[in-house]
């Protein structure tokens, strides 16, 4: 049963096409990884998906509904949450305030941060005084995801979430990410360039070219070829 259905998908920045014709099915309970070098169109379609940028033509549906009839905060009250990359946490915030903000969006208008987010990311509930420039980078990613995690979401958009962490902090998110599919059924879409932490991390992978669908399917059908050809710099 596919969650997001994202059918003929164009978008152009200007005179420039960067997303052509692209066709993506994501089911209830995947992690779909996007692939592609720098540059290929990821961001672009996570925020096409998002409502952050127009789309020249297609269709985007979730659970059914048309996301381009409505406006951006439109996602949020349906159940998608969203870590762009670079996190864009409130660094002048507490963290308490930051998780806080995630709050307004719920459809059930609880106002309180559900322990979920604690029992994923401990660390966040010892620092809730502490402002959110104030974290390291690690920490900063942990309460972007943990922020986004306070609407409760069916499908949880994640940009790059490894990008610039230490190694064992990347071994973290990694489990972090399978462990909120795996035991609370959010169906999961991110953006990775890292190799071994996409095996890891996702069920299916879809690598982007050019602003075009190039490869997919089950992450154990990644194929060094497909390394090769559409993912060594």
């Amino acid at each position: 049963m596919n969650l997001l259905s994202i059918q003929g998908l164009n978008q152009s920045y200007g005179g420039s096409r960067t997303l052509w014709d692209i066709d993506i099915d994501v089911q209830v309970g995947s992690r779909m990884c996007l692939m592609g070098r720098n540059g290929m169109g990821k961001t672009t379609l996570l925020k096409c998906v998002m409502g952050l940028i127009p789309v020249v033509s297609g269709r985007i549906k979730y659970e059914g509904v048309d996301l381009l009839a409505g406006p951006a905060e439109r996602r949020a009250r349906l159940g998608i949450g969203y870590v762009p990359q670079g996190r864009e946490i409130f660094p002048q915030l507490t963290v308490q305030e930051n998780l806080e903000v995630g709050l307004a969006a719920r459809r059930d208008g609880r106002r309180e941060i559900p322990g979920q987010v604690f029992e994923l990311f401990p660390v966040l509930q010892q620092m809730l005084g502490r402002r959110g420039g104030d974290l390291s980078g690690g920490q900063q990613q942990q309460l972007a995801i943990g922020r986004a995690l306070v609407l409760s979401p069916k499908l949880l958009i994640l940009d790059e979430p490894t990008e610039g962490l230490q190694p064992n902090i990347v071994q973290e998110i990694g489990d972090i990410i399978i462990k909120i599919n795996s035991e609370a059924g959010v169906t999961v879409m991110l953006v990775e360039q890292k190799l071994l932490f996409a095996r890891k991390v996702a069920s299916e992978f879809l690598i982007l070219e050019k602003g075009r669908c190039v490869a997919g399917g089950a992450i154990d059908e990644l194929t060094d070829e497909h390394v090769r050809e559409h993912l060594a710099v």
